[in-house]
């Protein structure tokens, strides 16, 4: 009997589709995996921005997690919009009580559109309760120099926010350098563990980004759950979003920033 490779996203649901829980399922499926969810939060959502959150009580995300992994189990978990410590520290004991050692990160607090999806109070629940027992961490640019307090601007200042997160505990993070206006946009991994590595891939010319950092994080995890280790995994998840973002740049959806392509390897065919 054939098993299925599971997925589990714990994160925010995305009215238009194209972040959150939604962006998270696409992705799984695009790669061959189960995806399963429990939601956290409701926005009201479309490409233009966030109108609107909802979040869902903590005993709540407690009983979905409880649901998924006591009977069908995850062999990895992306954790993205956590609007309050409550949920934070819930979702922490709740990944360390089912020992699920297989877990991406991506603290999302500020949507591309600008819109805070974060409470001030849980930034620092997430770095004492969800950096320890995470695989990798994938926050933006915003979320990073919120994160570290520092202001990046330059390759030299990626490096040290990169040491900073390592510094707060993580085992491994992603710095991401989409504010580069060169061909080649640098995303500098570092590692406890392996030091630091610079992935660089073709700038594609487009604002129908919405929903990148989901699906980046998304694929890492499900590239994780099916066996590879995080730093192979963070590679097949750029070349994946690098090609989804390409396809997606041919499209257009709604009067703001139209999503990505996630099954563009799919739709080409």
């Amino acid at each position: 009997m054939k098993k299925y490779t599971r997925i589990l996203t714990i994160a925010g649901s995305d009215s238009g589709g194209g972040a959150g829980i939604q962006a998270d399922i696409k992705t799984f499926s695009a790669l061959g995996c189960y995806g399963m969810s429990v939601i956290t939060a409701l926005t009201a959502q479309n490409t233009q921005g966030v109108t609107g959150i909802y979040s869902v009580e903590p005993e709540f995300v407690k009983a979905q997690i409880n649901a998924v992994l006591s009977d069908i189990g995850a062999d990895a978990v992306k954790i993205g919009m956590l609007s309050t410590p409550e949920v934070i520290k819930i979702v922490a004991a709740t990944m360390q009580e089912y020992k699920i050692k297989k877990i991406v990160l991506d603290p999302v607090m500020v949507a591309k559109s600008g819109d805070k999806l974060l409470q001030d109070n849980a930034i620092e629940a997430i770095i004492e309760h969800l950096f320890p027992i995470a695989s990798i961490i994938t926050p933006n640019l915003s979320e990073t120099q919120i994160l570290t307090g520092l202001t990046i601007m330059t390759r030299d200042d990626m490096l040290k926010a990169g040491q900073k997160l390592l510094s707060l505990g993580c085992k491994s993070a992603i710095v991401k350098g989409s504010f580069f206006r060169d061909d080649l946009l640098p995303d500098l991994f570092i590692c406890q563990d392996s030091g630091h590595m610079w992935l660089e891939f073709d700038r594609i010319d487009t604002i129908n980004n919405h929903g990148t950092g989901c699906t980046l994080s998304s694929a890492i995890a499900a590239y994780m759950g099916l066996g590879n280790s995080v730093l192979e995994s963070v590679k097949l998840a750029k070349k994946y979003i690098t090609e989804a973002i390409a396809s997606g740049a041919k499209y257009k959806l709604g009067k703001g920033k139209s999503p990505v392509n996630h099954f563009y390897n799919l739709w080409n065919k």
